[in-house]
């Protein structure tokens, strides 16, 4: 690596020397050129400096990435570099195909283990579950290791063989298991089906490669099954291929319809993407249900929908990314993933968030002033508007978790729980089963005992930061004595919480349970029980007065708070 950077360093000079050299000779270089030669000069001046005198070692290559990721971030947050090492997890992002053995993998204590193997796949092929620490692959001990130098042990050519040693809850020794790497690919709709009133339902989680061919043959399929209507799902699909987005809307916009237009600063990226394809359905009513985790292609598809006036949108406001990045290839097998365009659906708005100032803790857009929103309209004269992301026709406010459940999660206590509860209920008929009972929910507080799941609650960290700011001010000696009150009137008590919060505990832990037994369709399925938006959703579908009237101008505007209804 060090002659390697040498070389690089030298390149560099060289390049430099040159470029330097050959500006006196330019004098009517524009001053935008000679900043580019100024700056860089600046740049190795500097990085060489460092290099010979700082008082600790310098690592260089750290040094560069760290200038080079500084630079790109000053842009916006989707330019990124990536070096020959993580290529390939760049890959699966956008193909969604990788080698290895199909499963989820996640810390525990010192060690990894498996999260959830995907059905069919080789690590539950060969028997591999959800719980099972991983102790070595191939004879190298995953001690201490982190979860991505992990998952490179996992993954390899398709077609070779690696062999994995597991320590399974309730077992003694170890279980080893020799398994076959294939090329994994990810589907990108887990679950479709029939709910009631003859109404579709398609969970759409990616947009990689094929995506509009599994949405046509889970539409047809549905229909086939006698769906009279059909619910989309785009919450939580990051994006993907833009081409993909197009064809997931072909299969309910006719054919040659314009769905999104891409527009650069250099002329190539000026396209308008139309369908190419003989639709499916354009009749058959739509609802496309989204949140702040629809992002990217999904915004593309519910956005379009929107602006055709073809589909009802619920949901939360999306993420806001309206942003077209190409890989470019750079030295050493490197790649920029560099923002080359915007894009803009049928009304002509943006979906891209104006400020990047404004954004909430997941990345997606937060509070927009009016003074950066536009009017546009959709094809029937309904009002939309930009300045980030898409805003539901109907708005379902969303609560936060308790404090309790954040926890229980995050500690790996439902987990731990599903795991135990897997292996005494080695046989289960149908996912409903898993839904818990009282007796069941008791069960899980038992095993809760003894367990650490201390949490704070946000009325906790106000009335913290309240007593500081108190304290600072010199207001705190005179009001102790209240400040004491409150704190115990506030003060959160596990045993009550763990049934004030029941509803949602046992939500997520029928969840886990269903992905233990019918892997990644049983956690949709578990995921749709007590779902509000849906519950919307097919109440609208089976109104279809409101379902029109929602679709038409006389409606009213999707106004810029994002609704013509909310529902709390």
């Amino acid at each position: 690596m060090e002659a390697r950077f040498k070389s690089r360093k030298t390149r560099l000079v060289i390049v430099i020397t040159l470029v330097a050299g050959l500006s006196l000779g330019f004098v009517t270089w524009k001053d935008k050129e000679f900043d580019i030669v100024k700056n860089l000069e600046i740049f190795y001046s500097l990085f060489n400096e460092l290099d010979r005198f700082y008082v600790d070692e310098t690592n260089p290559e750290k040094l560069v990435k760290s200038a080079i990721d500084g630079m790109l971030t000053s842009l916006d947050p989707y330019t990124t570099f990536i070096p020959e090492e993580d290529l390939e997890d760049f890959n699966f992002m956008t193909t969604g195909e990788y080698g290895g053995i199909g499963a989820l993998i996640r810390k525990g204590g010192e060690y990894a283990m498996i999260s959830e193997p995907y059905e069919n796949f080789p690590a539950q092929l060969a028997g591999l579950k959800a719980g099972d620490t991983i102790v070595t692959i191939d004879g190298v001990s995953t001690r201490g290791k982190n979860i991505s130098d992990v998952s490179e042990l996992l993954k390899g050519l398709p077609n070779t063989n690696l062999t994995v040693a597991v320590k399974r809850p309730g077992t003694s020794g170890i279980l080893e298991k020799t398994i076959t790497r294939k090329k994994i690919t990810i589907p990108n709709i887990p679950y479709y089906g029939i709910l009631e009133s003859n109404i579709g339902y398609i969970r759409l989680s990616n947009f990689t490669k094929d995506a509009g061919k599994e949405g046509r043959e889970a539409l047809l399929k549905l229909k086939q099954q006698g769906a009279q209507s059909i619910i989309l799902d785009l919450r939580g699909n990051p994006g993907g291929l833009l081409i993909e987005s197009v064809n997931i809307a072909n299969l309910f916009l006719p054919k040659n319809q314009e769905v999104v237009s891409t527009r650069g600063k250099v002329k190539q990226w000026d396209i308008t993407y139309k369908t190419t394809n003989e639709p499916v359905d354009t009749l058959i009513p739509l609802v496309v249900l989204v949140n702040r985790g629809s992002a990217s292609a999904s915004e593309i598809v519910a956005g379009a929908m929107q602006d055709l006036d073809r589909a009802v949108i619920i949901g939360q406001r999306t993420f806001g990314k309206g942003l077209v990045q190409t890989t470019r290839p750079v030295s050493y097998n490197s790649q920029l993933k560099v923002t080359t365009a915007k894009y803009y659906i049928p009304s002509g708005r943006c979906i891209q968030a104006v400020d990047y100032s404004h954004r909430n803790e997941d990345g997606s857009v937060g509070y927009v002033p009016d003074s950066l929103i536009r009017e546009f309209k959709t094809r029937k004269g309904r009002k939309v508007y930009d300045g980030g992301g898409i805003s539901p026709d109907m708005t379902i406010e969303q609560g936060m978790p308790g404090s309790i459940t954040v926890s229980l999660f995050s500690k790996n206590l439902i987990f731990d729980y599903a795991t135990e509860y897997a292996y005494k209920n080695p046989n289960v008929s149908g996912i409903s089963e898993l839904k818990l009972s009282d007796r069941d929910y008791q069960d899980f507080l038992t095993f809760l005992k003894g367990k650490s799941y201390d949490y704070t609650t946000e009325s906790d960290d106000q009335l913290e930061e309240l007593i500081k700011t108190a304290k600072k001010e010199k207001y705190f000696a005179g009001a102790e004595s209240e400040f004491e009150a409150l704190k115990r009137k506030l003060a959160h008590d596990k045993e009550k919480d763990l049934q004030t919060f029941s509803g949602e505990i046992r939500g997520i832990l029928y969840e886990e349970l269903a992905g233990r037994y019918f892997y990644q369709k049983g956690r949709v399925i578990a995921s749709l029980d007590e779902d509000p938006d849906l519950a919307k959703a097919i109440e609208v579908l089976r109104n279809p007065p409101a379902f029109a009237s929602l679709l038409s101008n006389s409606n009213g505007s999707n106004g810029k708070a994002g609704m013509r209804g909310t529902i709390y």
